[in-house]
């Protein structure tokens, strides 16, 4: 289906708007996926904070330029979806690859983080990056291990000198 200018400003603009919030970028060639593939890909994708979608390249080249993913113009050859993590760096990535486990035909071929233009087989450093709530966790176990570590000492001194308890003489006297 033929796009009129209008409606290729229009799918320009919101490229342009996701590009300028998301925070990482991942192009797959999808020649051969079945329409039940695309369909449950793009239910997961909603799900999970990605914005995806099959656009032109010289459409998707226009509305990445003056966003950190303008690195990826020149790259963008052959039908390719786009996937823009809105929400987590790596839910682009964890997206593309488990998808691609069970389609062949699905393979990153661009990966672009923080405007930087990464090779394809990036797709699976992306995708083992914590979530958000696995990163809070980390960070709630840094910041809880000193005071852990000062419970433990104060509790090793205490033992060490008796834990304060009085000795049975002195209390039978």
């Amino acid at each position: 289906m033929a796009l009129n200018l209008s409606q290729k400003q229009e799918v320009v603009a919101e490229l342009a708007a996701v590009a300028s919030k998301a925070h990482s970028l991942v192009a797959a060639e999808y020649a051969g996926t079945t329409v039940e593939q695309m369909t449950a890909m793009r239910k997961k994708a909603r799900e999970s904070g990605v914005f995806l979608k099959v656009v032109k390249n010289t459409l998707a080249s226009r509305a990445v330029v003056g966003t950190e993913f303008e690195v990826v113009k020149d790259a963008l050859t052959g039908p390719l979806l786009y996937a823009f993590s809105t929400e987590e760096p790596g839910a682009a990535g964890r997206l593309i690859k488990e998808f691609a486990k069970s389609n062949d035909k699905l393979k990153a071929k661009v990966v672009s983080v923080e405007g930087k233009l990464l090779p394809a087989a990036h797709v699976d450093v992306l995708a083992s990056l914590p979530t958000r709530e696995e990163a809070l966790a980390m960070l709630a176990r840094v910041l809880a291990e000193p005071a852990a570590m000062f419970a433990r000492a104060v509790k090793a001194v205490a033992d060490k000198q008796g834990g304060g308890e009085v000795p049975a003489e002195a209390a039978s006297a």
